[in-house]
């Protein structure tokens, strides 16, 4: 269990006793704050960062499960889109994807869409290896998430990241599940949405969704 975004002991007291009852059972509870609290104080881990650095401490974790190949494969091909084969003209480039239109400060988002066949059908390389899928543009973007680039932003020490990383990257093998705990921790903040995101990335790659 991740709380990350939450501190749920203090703040939702009720859900905290189903924590200690999975504990009790054998979870693991890993809590990352910017504070050490009570929910701190419970868990098997703690993990300190700097206050809005959510993104390159998940973006570091993404990387982490891509390198270690932890991902659940099955999963990923089947119920993600993964496989799917991304129009050329997408890209990615200091820092702004393709299609950004300054004085809107927005994106055409139709630069970014999928390949499709001469009868309409979505492109697909299952085995994930073609270059501009889904899953390999994935990899590139991450590839800048290195322990030493996300320790400098969030401040936390690369053996907590280690730890957590391991710890919860472990959820996505057979017989494991991980579920994230997060509240207004990460969605009032402007990149709420991409707080989000990163989870369900991870969630996603680690086949925990609906688990």
């Amino acid at each position: 269990i991740l709380n990350m975004g939450s501190n749920v002991a203090e703040n939702h007291p009720v859900s905290f006793k189903w924590i200690q009852a999975a504990r009790d059972k054998g979870a693991i509870f890993i809590h990352v704050d910017p504070r050490f609290t009570r929910t701190s104080a419970r868990a098997d881990i703690f993990a300190r960062l700097r206050s809005g650095t959510d993104i390159a401490f998940l973006g570091g974790m993404i990387k982490y499960i891509l390198d270690n190949n932890l991902y659940d494969e099955f999963y990923v091909k089947n119920y993600t889109n993964a496989s799917y084969i991304v129009s050329p003209k997408y890209g990615f480039d200091d820092g702004l994807f393709s299609g950004y239109n300054p004085p809107k400060r927005s994106y055409d988002q139709s630069l970014w869409a999928i390949e499709k066949d001469e009868n309409g059908i979505s492109k697909q390389d299952m085995a994930l290896q073609n270059e501009r899928c889904v899953f390999q543009l994935l990899k590139k973007h991450y590839s800048r998430y290195t322990f030493e680039k996300v320790t400098a932003i969030t401040g936390t020490p690369q053996e907590d990241l280690e730890k957590v990383y391991k710890v919860y990257g472990s959820t996505g093998t057979p017989n494991k599940a991980g579920t994230e705990l997060y509240a207004m921790g990460w969605t009032q903040h402007t990149v709420g949405v991409q707080n989000i995101r990163a989870m369900s990335i991870i969630q996603s790659l680690l086949g925990n969704m609906g688990i």
